[in-house]
């Protein structure tokens, strides 16, 4: 499972914030690595440069020493709506009647298409097919001079799950959808204000966390300082648990709990769950590297059972285009996850991971760990299983691709060839979740992937 863009703005007019942007991109990688680009405005006009690849394939110190200004935006993309090409890369800069402005987009609109076909039959030329140009465009066709109160008025047209990010010569503005299906933060380095998607960019630059955005909050940042404006009346608030399960980096913080204790109790609450034939076999836990590290470190702790690290990573593969046949698709696994053969060889493992969407890489890595002579695999998923597809900025655009959709739990057992599968249920997902921040009930979170539920529909 893949999500969609990271984002990151600051004004600064002291600073260099074209180099505290590409630091604060660099924390958000994991967010998006197939496209980055950074937007810098010196009061007068914006300057922008963004390209294929990951941030430090991009950016350097020559074209960073270019990018000079007073504030700057920037955006790591992950593509779910539109191709995978340098032309949708963004942020995304034009102009129009109310001046020259630069949108950086994490989400996904589900009324983007209605919108767009309505645009083209007004005349609108669209240069990409993403639809972050689709802000651009209403933007320009709006009726207000002032562009807080057209920004406005044209986010009211738009739905889905999204937080948009602004840069004009004078100002920054950002907004988060009603729902709050995004996390976005607010905080401040050297007494100036940064936004970003996680609280982990601040950290790296050495800002200080103050605040998430609410949903359908809109906040301005200028010369004058911050100004924040609610948009939309209080709608319930919806984050997506999958922030919390896979997305987020672990040292994050979203609503006051923390990215690393949230995964780390769903390990806790799945051991608590699990029948008592499977602890009484288990000679050790693994995870799945990296996502479920944290919640295979909570099964252990709440069995008891010793930790092992069953696989290693190779943290310096990036994309591997690999032709697809049965050979090469296990050469591809291994060159990602290698098992520690001497740590599995002739054990009974109990191996977490995260989630399981499609099935094909739980699949090929038993596969791995069984020819590496281990015993027994059972698999624990950190999350309930994942039935129904995202339409919010996450690529499961059809139940096709879910396995659970279409298949039973003892099913995708015997089809991944494990020995057991057990999932965390949805009441213990929640109490996970509750227990970090010690909040006793079940509001504010999309389980629309587990229920099928749409908060927003």
């Amino acid at each position: 499972m893949e999500e969609e863009c990271g984002i990151f703005g600051i004004y600064a007019p002291d600073q260099d914030v074209a180099q505290l942007t590409y630091y604060g991109l660099y924390a958000l990688q994991h967010r998006g690595q197939e496209s980055t680009g950074i937007s810098v405005s010196n009061s007068n006009k914006l300057v922008t440069n963004k390209n294929m690849g990951l941030v430090n394939e991009v950016f350097d110190e020559h074209n960073l020493s270019e990018l000079t200004g007073i504030s700057a935006i920037g955006h790591v993309r992950y593509t779910t709506e539109g191709d995978s090409s340098v032309v949708n890369a963004q942020p995304l800069t034009v102009k129009c009647k109310l001046g020259e402005l630069s949108v950086a987009h994490n989400g996904n609109l589900i009324n983007s298409e209605e919108l767009r076909n309505r645009l083209e039959k007004e005349g609108t030329i669209f240069h990409t097919n993403s639809d972050s140009e689709i802000l651009a465009h209403l933007l320009a066709k709006s009726q207000e001079n002032d562009l807080l109160a057209a920004f406005q008025e044209v986010i009211k047209s738009i739905q889905g799950a999204y937080n948009f990010l602004m840069l004009t010569p004078d100002k920054i503005l950002a907004v988060r959808d009603p729902w709050g299906f995004r996390p976005l933060s607010l905080g401040k380095v050297a007494g100036n204000y940064v936004v970003a998607s996680e609280t982990c960019a601040f950290d790296t630059i050495g800002a200080e966390f103050l605040r998430d955005i609410e949903p359908g909050e809109m906040v301005c940042i200028d010369h004058n300082g911050l100004n924040s404006y609610q948009v939309f009346e209080k709608t319930k608030p919806s984050l997506c648990m999958f922030e919390y399960i896979y997305f987020a980096r672990p040292d994050s913080n979203i609503n006051n709990r923390n990215v690393h204790l949230v995964r780390k109790e769903l390990g806790r609450e799945l051991a608590k769950e699990l029948p008592e034939e499977i602890p009484a076999k288990a000679d050790l836990v693994s995870g799945v590297p990296d996502s479920s590290l944290s919640a295979a470190s909570g099964v252990s702790e709440e069995l008891p059972a010793p930790y092992e690290m069953a696989l290693i990573k190779n943290r310096y593969v990036g994309r591997t285009f690999i032709k697809p046949n049965q050979t090469n698709r296990e050469i591809s696994v291994k060159i990602k996850l290698n098992p520690v053969e001497r740590t599995v060889a002739n054990k009974n493992l109990i191996l977490v991971d995260d989630s399981i969407v499609r099935g094909t890489t739980i699949s090929n890595i038993i596969k791995t760990l069984k020819k590496s002579g281990t015993s027994q695999i059972h698999v624990l998923v950190s999350s309930p299983p994942v039935k129904y597809p995202c339409c919010f900025g996450i690529d499961t655009s059809t139940s096709s691709e879910l396995i659970a959709s279409n298949q039973s739990v003892s099913n995708i057992k015997d089809h991944i060839q494990a020995d057991s599968l057990q999932y965390l249920s949805v009441e213990g997902m929640l109490r996970a979740v509750n227990n970090v921040s010690k909040i006793q009930n079940n509001e504010g979170f999309c389980l629309a992937c587990f229920n099928g539920e749409n908060p927003s529909l």
